[in-house]
């Protein structure tokens, strides 16, 4: 069924009122006609039959198709077509395309018109478009679109769009609306819940520290005869247990959970456990989990090992966190990016920076790609060890390499410079900084203005502060009386009435 083009009127080309669509042709200058041709010579048409547009063809384009109104006019040509009608796929492609873009409008007018198709739509459609509200925080069209399952799409919503819906609302803290839901599933579905919806709950409950009614939906869990206790439900109580310093209680549920429910743990509950132990300063307790899981079969993987390297690191213990990584190498896995991280991080805290970015070239070499957040841990070494010149080589050389850098990465340096007293550079490394459209910490653009001027540099220091000031940006007091106070020990008493009268207008 075709759409109506103008449903969408939040942009260019996107008003109902727009002016009509003109063909390319139109526009073309209108040239002397040529003479008509001969009788006997045939005239033979030159357009050209229009491609079809197949369901794969229709979901690729819309999919790929960045402007919205675009995108709907892909839609409606498809469905122009003799023997062609859209089903579910793409509608689903089109109305995330449009709410990736926020015509929210547009989506309502699909919606409405998905109403009276006969094709038979997924559940998935709704359980996308749930997702797509909860990031904008739409709580109560989370809520619709589960709503509309059973009026579109004209089945029943499956626990698993139960779960969905009802993690989106406890992840957003929306408990009251995650309750009216559990309520109308309960009494006007007739849907019980499942483990997964009482696992739901559980984290719901931890995520607010309150252990003791996560083990109260639990206990009801098993009542109900339904459902029952999974890896997944004493994971999460045992995460809470170890947030609370109940180390104690976290491991004598994992020690009933093996011998009265037998359910074996996976590496994913070791490593609740390591960096619960880690958390509390029980590296040694860590490193045990480790070795029991290598006599019971269970081999650590590379998120394990990771805990419990970046156990060792936070103590200091910088040798320990080192024979962990060599043991990852040794058993064949491959670390990954936070692992590298955590132990450059550890060097570069020590003082040991060179082994820090001997560490990054072996990272690379292993074809493990590098983050901003590592990069930073490498400029945040540098700077710290004064090695301000080696930290702006390294950004230089970074960037030239298409390494991903955040501005972070440029703050870190020019905080550097500031503390340094390279002042030059630092007005300079700052012209980089705005092209690049970065702006620095408050205070340190503040602190800069303020020992441009002590250092007898006024004028630049002047500049800095106005470019600041015209861009919006509020000066602190020092800045002022700093810019103030060494205009006049030079008497340029008409450069302090023109900020003056900056500062009052």
């Amino acid at each position: 069924m075709r759409l109506p083009t103008p449903i969408i009127n939040e942009s260019r080309r996107l008003s109902s009122s727009s002016r009509s669509w003109i063909s390319p042709i139109s526009l073309t200058p209108k040239n002397k006609p040529d003479p008509p041709p001969e009788p006997s010579i045939p005239q033979i048409p030159t357009t050209p039959k229009p491609q079809f547009i197949s369901h794969e063809s229709a979901i690729n384009l819309i999919k790929r198709e960045r402007d919205p109104q675009l995108a709907l006019d892909l839609f409606n040509r498809a469905s122009q077509q003799k023997g062609f009608n859209h089903n579910s796929a793409t509608y689903s492609v089109l109305l995330d395309n449009l709410l990736r873009r926020k015509k929210f409008h547009a989506v309502d007018a699909i919606l409405n018109q998905m109403r009276h198709e006969t094709c038979r739509f997924q559940e998935g459609l709704f359980l996308n478009l749930m997702r797509h509200f909860s990031k904008f925080e739409m709580h109560d069209r989370v809520v619709e679109m589960f709503g509309l399952i059973q009026v579109i799409a004209r089945v029943k919503p499956s626990l698993n769009a139960i779960s969905t819906c009802l993690n989106l609302l406890v992840d957003a803290k929306e408990v009251e609306l995650a309750k009216k839901l559990l309520l109308y599933c309960r009494e006007r579905l007739g849907l019980q819940p499942n483990t997964c919806i009482f696992n739901i709950l559980v984290k719901h409950h931890c995520k607010n520290k309150d252990v003791d009614s996560a083990f109260g939906v639990v206990e009801e869990m098993k009542r109900s005869g339904l459902s029952y206790p999974n890896l997944i439900t004493y994971s999460t109580l045992m995460e809470c247990l170890f947030v609370q310093s109940r180390c104690k209680e976290a491991m004598e549920l994992f020690e009933g959970m093996i011998s009265r429910e037998g359910i074996s743990p996976d590496p994913v509950m070791f490593n609740v456990m390591i960096n619960g132990f880690c958390r509390a300063g029980e590296v040694e307790r860590g490193k045990m989990i480790i070795e029991f899981m290598k006599k019971n079969g269970c081999n650590p993987n590379v998120y394990n090992y990771s805990a419990l390297m970046n156990g060792f690191c936070k103590e200091g213990k910088i040798q320990e966190a080192k024979e962990v990584f060599d043991e990852v190498k040794e058993t064949g896995l491959k670390l990954d990016t936070v692992g590298y991280t955590t132990l450059m991080n550890c060097f570069c805290r020590s003082g040991q920076v060179n082994e820090a970015m001997e560490l990054l070239g072996e990272m690379k070499a292993s074809g493990c790609r590098a983050d901003a957040l590592t990069y930073n841990v490498i400029l945040r070494g540098l700077c710290s060890e004064g090695r301000t010149e080696e930290a702006l080589e390294m950004f230089g050389q970074w960037g030239c390499e298409g390494a991903h850098l955040n501005k972070g990465s440029y703050r870190i340096i020019l905080n550097a410079l500031c503390k340094n007293g390279e002042l030059e550079k630092a007005v300079k490394f700052l012209g980089l900084m705005s092209k690049k459209g970065v702006w620095p910490h408050h205070a340190t653009w503040n602190e800069l203005v303020v020992r441009l001027c002590g250092s007898g540099n006024a004028e630049m220091g002047v500049r800095v502060l106005t470019g600041f000031v015209g861009m919006g940006f509020k000066p602190e007091p020092e800045s002022w009386r700093a810019v103030v106070e060494s205009i006049c020990k030079e008497r340029k008493l008409i450069h302090v009435f023109e900020l003056l009268d900056s500062l009052v207008y």
